[in-house]
């Protein structure tokens, strides 16, 4: 055990640290994410725009929509983001749901 003197905004805590013989602790590997749904051939795909929470989900599958309709609320960065529809078009593949977590770029829904 190694002792050692920390210095945080003129306040000095004494710390101690243990040498751990052995291989070192690995970190459990990251679940698979989950098969995005398949997209139909040439329909218009919505995407996030960044990571974040999917706080509401304001169409179905079959759904018609036209430009400018708001598809999603996702959160990111604490602000609530609409997702609008890019194009007038029928919700032809829903991949995503209300709480789901998503990056920058995933497939949220495909109009067609």
């Amino acid at each position: 055990m190694k002792k050692y003197r920390v210095n945080v905004n003129g306040t000095v805590y004494e710390i101690a640290i243990e040498a751990i013989d052995g291989a070192a602790p690995v970190a459990a590997p990251a679940p698979a994410a989950a098969p995005a749904a398949a997209a139909p051939a040439g329909g218009e795909k919505v995407t996030a725009p960044m990571p974040g929470t999917i706080l509401a989900v304001n169409v179905a599958n079959g759904q018609a929509v036209k430009k400018g309709d708001v598809l999603f609320i996702l959160e990111a960065m604490k602000m609530e983001n609409e997702i609008m529809a890019p194009c007038n078009g029928t919700v032809a593949g829903l991949s995503t749901s209300k709480g789901s977590s998503v990056e920058s770029g995933t497939l949220l829904c495909v109009l067609s």
